[in-house]
């Protein structure tokens, strides 16, 4: 049996202690990353050398006793805020990321880390035990399995001012692959619809964005009109924050049931290994392409998938699927993004994007690991 890792993101409700003690942590934890990241630049500029992780590890306490109001939060959130800084030093020098930066107090994005030691992360009925902050109310909407063992936790603090906890959990599973040839099916990438199936099948995306957009351009335009940091001003950016909130919450409901549902009714699905950033830029769809989140959906698809024996297939992104007749074989110089019917010199005719998810579904089943 192997080891697998799994996240369960629920909603938390502090009381007012709690959640000072929360927001004391994002700043100490922000601070400490900020504090050696100086550091390090400081050493590099004029010494010409680089410190370890070990090393600013072992200055940590002398930090604290520096600033003693570091050691009223979770020491664990400080150490961890330094393991993220070296692994932010790490990815850029295996260049998959820019350098790292400094973390700002007015950024959207606050959360900090900690790690499970000693059964000091729980669960106790409806409250969830957590270091320092103590038994916090929490909403399980989805249970967590009793032989999974939680690792760690991350507590986090969206735009619109609600608190969130993703705990990581280990599990050991025999996950048995699944295989047949027959039971497959290819997703063409669809602006308007999400994908089209090479069973027909159509998500029908709602584009939540779209629906919204209006109401969020509004509330925009009101939070432009209010004096920075003022008391409206704060009222009229946590509205914004709800809509755009509103808006993530349902496209992520959305995603998780629709891609149960396919891994659930075929044993592997073949998908193009799109470049959605690149296809924005080109294209001039940045909005549409953003709201469908067909990044966020593939990843989905591929992790539960993978606990149901099952898998997901990515084919090269340069593949003529679209130009490609799904009957002959024949593979057109030119077709124009209006040109919706594909028409064949053999005359197949058939939908452009049912015709592409075939050929998708034909390429992929080449490579299924069979």
């Amino acid at each position: 049996m192997k080891r697998y890792n799994l996240a369960f993101k629920y909603r938390i409700y502090p009381n007012e202690t709690q959640a000072n003690t929360i927001n004391a942590t994002f700043g100490c934890t922000r601070l400490v990353y900020n504090r050696f990241l100086a550091q390090r630049k400081e050493v590099y500029e004029t010494q010409k050398k680089s410190i370890t992780y070990n090393t600013q590890a072992k200055e940590l306490p002398l930090l604290k006793n520096e600033l003693p109001f570091l050691k009223e939060v979770d020491s664990i959130a400080l150490q961890q805020s330094l393991k993220n800084l070296e692994t932010a030093y790490k990815n850029f020098f295996q260049k998959r990321t820019a350098f790292p930066k400094f973390k700002s107090k007015k950024s959207t994005r606050k959360s900090y880390n900690t790690v499970s030691t000693r059964n000091n992360i729980r669960v106790e009925g409806n409250y969830l035990k957590l270091p320092k902050l103590g038994l916090v109310k929490i909403k399980f909407h989805r249970a967590i399995p009793q032989n999974y063992v939680i690792k760690s936790a991350t507590i986090s603090q969206e735009p619109n001012g609600a608190y969130y906890v993703s705990l990581l959990t280990e599990f050991k599973k025999d996950i048995r692959e699944v295989r047949s040839d027959n039971n497959i099916v290819g997703l063409d990438f669809s602006m308007s619809e999400l994908f089209v199936s090479s069973d027909n099948q159509r998500a029908n995306y709602p584009r939540f964005f779209r629906k919204l957009e209006t109401k969020l351009a509004k509330a925009g335009r009101e939070l432009s009109r209010k004096v920075k940091f003022s008391s409206n001003w704060n009222k009229a950016k946590l509205k914004v924050a709800k809509i755009h909130q509103s808006i993530k919450n349902s496209r992520k409901d959305f995603l998780h049931k629709l891609s149960r549902e396919l891994v659930t009714k075929y044993n592997a699905i073949i998908i193009e290994d799109l470049n959605m950033k690149g296809m924005s830029g080109a294209l001039n769809f940045g909005k549409s392409i953003s709201d469908n989140g067909w990044g966020l959906f593939t990843i989905m698809l591929q992790y539960k998938a993978m606990f149901l024996g099952k898998q997901v297939i990515k084919i090269d992104k340069w593949f003529p699927s679209s130009k490609t007749c799904s009957s002959c074989g024949n593979i057109k110089d030119s077709l124009f993004l209006g040109e919706r019917v594909y028409n064949c010199e053999c005359g197949h005719a058939m939908d452009r994007d049912l015709n592409a998810s075939i050929n998708i579904r034909e390429a992929g089943r080449t490579l299924l690991a069979y």
